[in-house]
């Protein structure tokens, strides 16, 4: 089922922000890149257990093939036995095991210098004179550039662990010292082993670099007091991205308008919209119907990229609600109209007309212990039908409304188109509600634009299999009127007309709560902080309420 994140909370003063820096960590790489780290651990441990197996096989194959009176080393074939062993535990550990990824990092760096451990004994412990054998880079180099460039972790981290790993081989020489073997003095052991430790200053660069496209990746996923986490989908006007605001951990969502899609084409092109931009998110935010989606926050990236923060809501919107479980009943859908015209109806006494009312952007949900509650999404586009904000970026052409759902005057491109054009849309939903069907079926955009403006619909009681009162046909087809003068002229008309059908009172909250159970029941289980997680996120579904 689909869960639709939209997003809520005041934006957190500045110096509680450098506060929740401090406290989470701003040096912290993006999760995202940390699970790459791990996944690429796992490859690491892959590889490790490959070259171990390969190890083995030449001293107990290859060698005695190519050379006379070769003889396994013991010691040499149970530390490549080992290493294999290991080597698969950590893989196995890496893929399967249940701690956070930042224990597994840690994990890593211990296998990490075990293997260059396993490395130095195999040099150490060899039948050949040590000075002969050691006149060559130690294989412990390879395995510190390697896990550098496959897994590397935070700087200093690794310094540490390389360091560590590049001083195996002297300790080997050590412990062969201590087995009486003749070894080379201390001086010519450090020059011997150099390159190991340049290797062990220089696999911290990709660390380095790493964490520091980290930092910028985490700044740019950062809005306000959100940190954005995952993107859900991608519309017309942008992204909806999951996010967790940074002080409360409590996750949202936030969509986010492309430059392009506003207009800018300078600097002063910019602040004037954006001035516009304000207005009318502060005009929006001023709604107060509890059936409209909640904006509490909005700004500006630092690339330009326009956002919103609005409240989080656990549902289905109608579209996809009617996709897979059919049309509703009668009853269900005056019940659900009334909330639409509810939200509508204080936009319209604001002086806001929402222009986009599809089923896409009508959201039912469970909100606390009610059902069917309705919210209806994506104020963004309201238009303020002043003269002076007729023409601004959120009511331009291209985010005017969808072709199933305009009415014929904003089709046309007539000046004056106002509320009236939202009682249209409704009736458009209430249609599609009822039938499944939208109200004019075409094989192009343009093709049903025309029947908007010129065809008369079949009532919807004709075109369902379900019996539809008189009273509730009549209700949608008034709405459907290519006269606006002849429609209920706004939304509060419209309500009280949906008030007085008679079976508007016939699915309540008993009856919603009974559907959800049985249609939904993942949804009505006893109520806890992670209710988002009960849902998985539908991206198409987030990309279609975008635009």
């Amino acid at each position: 089922m689909l869960q639709h994140a939209k997003l809520v909370v005041r934006r957190a003063d500045s110096s509680m922000s450098s506060q929740t820096e401090t406290a989470t960590g701003s040096g912290r790489l993006p999760d995202e890149l940390v699970s790459d780290q791990v996944r690429r651990l796992a490859l690491f441990a892959a590889i490790g257990a490959g070259l171990w197996s390969f190890g083995l096989l030449i001293e107990l194959v290859l060698l005695p093939l190519t050379l006379d009176k070769a003889v396994p080393s013991r010691i040499g074939v149970g530390i490549e036995i080992v290493g294999v062993l290991v080597s698969l535990a950590m893989f196995a550990y890496v893929r399967w095991s249940t701690h956070s990824p930042e224990v597994k990092r840690t994990v890593g760096l211990v296998y990490f210098v075990l293997n260059a451990f396993g490395v130095a004994l195999l040099n150490t412990w060899a039948e050949l004179p040590i000075m002969g054998r050691n006149q060559y880079l130690s294989w412990i180099t390879i395995i510190i550039l390697v896990f550098a460039m496959i897994a590397p972790a935070p700087p200093r981290q690794l310094l540490g662990a390389s360091i560590i790993a590049a001083s195996m081989d002297p300790l080997g020489i050590w412990l062969a010292y201590l087995r009486g073997a003749q070894v080379p003095s201390a001086a010519f052991t450090m020059v011997l082993y150099l390159p190991n430790y340049i290797c062990a200053v220089v696999a911290v660069l990709p660390s380095l670099m790493l964490h520091h496209l980290g930092k910028r990746l985490r700044q740019a996923q950062e809005l306000g007091s959100y940190r954005l986490t995952e993107r859900l989908g991608q519309g017309g006007m942008g992204e909806v991205w999951r996010a967790e605001h940074r002080l409360l951990s409590r996750r949202a969502a936030v969509k986010v308008v492309r430059p392009d899609v506003l207009g800018m084409s300078n600097d002063e092109e910019a602040k004037r919209i954006l001035r516009r931009f304000e207005r009318e998110a502060r005009a929006t935010s001023s709604l107060q119907s509890p059936h409209t989606i909640q904006v509490f926050d909005f700004g500006i990236t630092n690339d330009g990229n326009f956002y919103y923060v609005m409240e989080l809501l656990t549902g289905r919107d109608l579209e996809s609600l009617v996709r897979e479980f059919g049309p509703l009943s009668p009853d269900r859908t005056i019940y659900l109209m009334r909330q639409v015209c509810h939200s509508l109806a204080d936009a319209h006494a604001r002086g806001l007309v929402h222009r986009d009312i599809k089923p896409a952007n009508i959201y039912v949900c469970r909100m606390g212990l009610e059902y069917d509650f309705v919210k209806v999404l994506d104020f963004g586009l309201a238009k303020l039908p002043s003269r002076a904000q007729r023409h601004t970026m959120l009511t331009q052409d291209m985010t005017s409304g969808t072709p199933a759902y305009m009415a014929p005057e904003v089709i046309l491109g007539d000046a004056d188109v106002d509320r009236r054009a939202d009682v249209y849309a409704v009736g458009c939903v209430a249609y599609f509600l009822l039938t499944g069907q939208l109200v004019f079926e075409a094989d192009s955009p343009m093709k049903m634009l025309l029947q908007h403006v010129n065809a008369t619909p079949v009532p919807p009681s004709q075109r369902s299999e379900t019996p539809i009162p008189a009273e509730l046909d009549a209700v949608v087809m008034s709405c459907l009127e290519k006269d606006p003068n002849k429609r209920p002229q706004n939304a509060e008309e419209l309500f009280r007309m949906t008030c007085s059908c008679m079976m508007s009172s016939r699915w309540g909250a008993d009856a919603a709560q009974e559907w959800w159970a049985t249609h939904l029941p993942e949804l009505t289980g006893p109520l806890s902080l992670e209710v988002v997680d009960v849902e998985v996120v539908d991206a198409r579904e987030s990309a279609a309420a975008i635009g």
